[in-house]
């Protein structure tokens, strides 16, 4: 009997460490660069100085250079890494308590055979607070609690991280109000971040957005609930603590320690929006709330402190594979920023949308920003780069300086959907390969996009 040949598909880890060598290699090809920078007092932070690139010293990366830029890489992103950690302990003990599976089973007897519409809920849900604060890292650790009930409901993985992560990325994207990517980039350019067009203009694209990611995954959920063996993930061996079926889960009795924790759940969210928006937290703050939480869930039901301490050694080993991405990703951009040739790759894509005929500017900006988003994956780090280029630029072709905020914004965020440096980290923490993720994201990436081009003409033809 024949046998089938097995499929070889590149683990993570496999292709994360090619582009660091195809970047390692480019800065032997491509010229190392630099604009000069200044202090822009209206934002505080240093600007590129539109007409100042200059070649400097190449400074390409070598085989050692490029190993030593993997630890580099962990130490640069030992915040992310370590709030993934914390964070996720959380998640695990309200699955290991049976807190989340009793309040799934409570749901599903209240809205029987309508548990689909907790996906356009939730996934409006996250956009809100990516469209409005700019959440999106802070969100890491609520994918494992939402795969489980995804799978509990009879969806796989992809459906619970995407209700999760598309939901976010796609209010960051289309954002309204978000002070990381449009606040900084319109204070760059010089134009104001609230104003009636603009605004009204920016409420269509997130309504837009948010209607397609909702339509292309539940329709996706939908398929994968009549047949399962439609799912992306088909075969894939479930290996989730805690996990129950949907009868389990409705069978379990939803005690008085379940409804307190959940009650947690839902205070620790608002604390956590209330302590970005107001107090300014980051990551270290944001990791000890979760563990607080942690602590104070457990004691809720009961766990000793031993076991509180074993359990928080078990959630560390699950979110391992995620957390050793995020380091081993963040070495490319240690690799691109130690060959000096991020500032060249702008300064090159920048001259080409310079010779773009008016009327395509804005798709070319649109298309740089998606290139240049791989180069530097910080949002408020494109903008200072970015928008000293093409604000004076969109003055040069005729288009308003709001609409090069946009194509930015778009080319930005939804752009952290497909590039490894981005989804690299989500994958691991969904438990699922890249290529199992692109399978699900391109055709709606590229209808996204479509949908960039049209609003982008849209909006320079209405006189944005």
């Amino acid at each position: 009997m024949e046998k089938k040949k097995k499929k070889f598909e590149p683990n993570a880890f496999v292709i994360i460490f090619c582009i660091m060598i195809f970047c390692a290699i480019l800065t032997w090809i491509i010229p190392a660069g630099a604009f000069d920078r200044a202090l822009d007092e209206a934002t505080g932070r240093e600007l590129v100085v539109p007409g100042t690139y200059h070649q400097v010293e190449s400074t390409p990366v070598g085989i050692w250079q490029l190993f030593t830029s993997f630890f580099d890489g962990f130490v640069d992103a030992a915040d992310i890494m370590f709030f993934i950690v914390f964070a996720s302990s959380y998640v695990y003990v309200l699955t290991k308590s049976n807190a989340l599976n009793a309040m799934t089973g409570a749901i599903l007897k209240k809205i029987g055979n309508h548990d689909n519409l907790l996906i356009p809920i939730f996934i409006t849900f996250f956009a809100i607070g990516g469209t409005t604060f700019g959440m999106f890292e802070e969100t890491y650790a609520l994918i494992p609690a939402f795969i489980v009930i995804s799978i509990t409901l009879g969806y796989d993985r992809i459906v619970g991280g995407a209700i999760v992560y598309l939901g976010v990325s796609t209010g960051f994207s289309a954002a309204i109000l978000n002070p990381f990517t449009i606040g900084v980039a319109s204070a760059v350019a010089d134009v104001p971040l609230i104003e009636t067009k603009i605004t009204i203009f920016r409420c269509v694209v997130f309504v837009a957005f948010l209607a397609l990611s909702i339509g292309y995954t539940m329709n996706y959920a939908n398929k994968i609930k009549k047949d399962p063996t439609k799912s992306i993930l088909y075969g894939h061996k479930e290996d989730l603590t805690g996990l129950m079926t949907r009868e389990e889960c409705m069978s379990i009795e939803f005690t008085t320690a379940h409804k307190i924790s959940m009650a947690g759940f839902v205070l620790l969210i608002a604390i956590l929006v209330w302590g970005i928006i107001k107090q300014g937290w980051w990551f270290s703050e944001i990791a000890s709330l979760f563990f607080i939480f942690m602590l104070i869930t457990s004691f809720i039901n009961r766990m000793g402190l031993n076991e509180i301490a074993e359990t928080f050694v078990e959630s560390t080993k699950a979110t391992m594979y995620g957390v050793l991405l995020v380091g081993f990703s963040r070495g490319i951009s240690m690799v691109m920023g130690a060959g000096g040739i991020i500032d060249t790759v702008v300064y090159v894509l920048g001259n080409m949308v310079s010779t773009l005929p008016t009327a395509l500017t804005g798709i070319g900006m649109l298309i740089v920003q998606n290139l240049i988003n791989f180069f530097i994956p910080s949002g408020s780090g494109q903008a200072v780069v970015m928008m000293p280029i093409m604000a004076p630029l969109a003055d040069v072709v005729g288009m308003s300086r709001e609409m090069s905020v946009v194509a930015y914004q778009f080319g930005d965020g939804f752009s952290n959907m497909i590039w490894p440096t981005a989804v690299a980290t989500e994958c691991g923490i969904m438990g699922i390969s890249l290529g199992a993720w692109y399978k699900f994201i391109l055709k709606l990436f590229g209808l996204m996009f479509v949908l960039q081009c049209i609003l982008m003409v849209a909006g320079v033809l209405i006189g944005l």
